[in-house]
């Protein structure tokens, strides 16, 4: 099976090369600050997750790279009593933002799972 390359940006002075690892912990930094987000991964589920291909670098989160845009996919536990709907929404939409305001990659999708509901400690 073939690996995707790392993100990069090229201009006229050369090539800028972003890691999956570095993506992925702007993605799990921005996901764990959105309202209702207990866990970032979580229980086996997540650590399966871990030995995929295009998992690298941060537990629950995977990034794949195609060019000068990332895919991502994100595994949360949220808190129990919150629309999921929105929350996965929030969780998307800042997690967009944030990667192409920090990186200037476009983000082409990010896939929110929620794997479990529960009270925050």
């Amino acid at each position: 099976m073939m690996e995707r390359a790392e993100p990069q940006l090229s201009s006229s002075l050369g090539r800028i090369t972003i890691s999956t690892g570095a993506i992925g912990q702007i993605v799990s930094q921005t996901a764990s600050r959105c309202y209702g987000v207990v866990e970032i991964g979580g229980g086996a589920r997540a650590k399966v997750g871990r030995l995929l291909p295009r998992s690298r670098g941060v537990h629950g989160i995977s990034v794949s790279g195609d060019g000068d845009s990332v895919s991502l996919d994100l595994h949360v536990v949220v808190e129990h009593g919150l629309n999921l709907a929105e929350v996965a929404a929030t969780i998307r939409s800042q997690v967009q933002y944030e990667v192409e305001r920090l990186t200037g990659l476009r983000v082409a999708a990010v896939d929110v799972h929620i794997l479990d509901v529960r009270q925050s400690a």
